[in-house]
């Protein structure tokens, strides 16, 4: 075995040192990877936030690159609606800007996604569990061919997506009236689904029952021999989700179909 002096050794650590630094780049994040916070978001922190009609912003609007894939960004947010998988992001983000120069909040209720203009507002449905949320979309992201969005931690956590990670979900874009100043609302309708059975018999008595006791249009769909029950169309989200709660006394797997 050679031996090395201390002033060799010395010399060895620092053209290593040396040699590190200059091969290592160094990264704007304090965390390597990626990890949950050690608590979960306060009631204040999810709650529904209020989308507002504002410009989207000069940065983050702009085609790009990433690891060698082009990504278009779209002109306008209106009417899109897209199903796909969610995933989160937390920790190693929380306190640096998004695309757009916000700062991200991993409690709050934000969003990434590779193409959808920023700021714009989407709603998002978990399609396992019928749960939803409005985020505010300010980020890019996430960079994995078979995900569609990267939602804010609160977010994932309101929308009950933290236990598995991934969800399966549908974008919806909220939109406003352009001069009448009435409320903000979704562009798509919904239906409210009831009942889904192969006995066609049945859902017909069903159908005569809920025109009258719920005074709403309803109608019957057929898919692979299944019957769907469905009240509606309802233009309003805002009735549709109050109309929800009454049919569950009578219907307690019914659950809201965006059209």
């Amino acid at each position: 075995m050679r031996l090395v002096n201390i002033k060799q050794l010395s010399l060895m650590l620092i053209i290593g040192g040396g040699l590190t630094a200059c091969t290592v780049a160094p990264s704007r994040y304090q965390i390597h990877q990626d990890v949950a916070p050690n608590r979960l978001p306060s009631a204040n922190e999810i709650k529904d936030i209020t989308p507002q009609d504002i410009p989207y912003s000069r940065g983050g609007n702009k085609d790009y690159t990433v690891r060698g894939i082009n990504y278009q960004v779209l002109d306008t947010h209106e009417d899109y609606q897209q199903t796909g998988i969610a995933s989160w992001y937390g920790a190693k983000f929380h306190g640096h800007l998004t695309s757009n120069g916000e700062v991200y909040n991993m409690y709050g209720l934000s969003a990434a996604h590779k193409s959808l203009p920023i700021p714009s507002f989407a709603k998002v449905t978990n399609l396992d569990n019928n749960k939803h949320t409005i985020v505010r979309v300010n980020d890019r992201g996430p960079f994995h061919p078979d995900r569609l969005i990267d939602l804010s931690y609160g977010a994932a956590f309101k929308l009950d997506v933290l236990k598995h990670g991934t969800a399966r979900v549908k974008i919806e874009s909220v939109t406003f009236p352009k001069t009448d100043g009435s409320p903000m609302v979704i562009r798509q309708g919904c239906n409210i689904q009831l009942l889904a059975l192969q006995n066609k018999a049945v859902v017909d008595q069903e159908l005569a029952k809920i025109k009258q006791r719920y005074n709403q249009p309803a109608h019957i769909e057929m898919a692979a021999n299944i019957y769907r029950l469905k009240l509606g169309p309802i233009a309003s989200l805002t009735q549709c989700e109050l109309l929800h709660k009454k049919v569950l006394i009578n219907y307690p797997k019914a659950f809201i179909k965006s059209l």
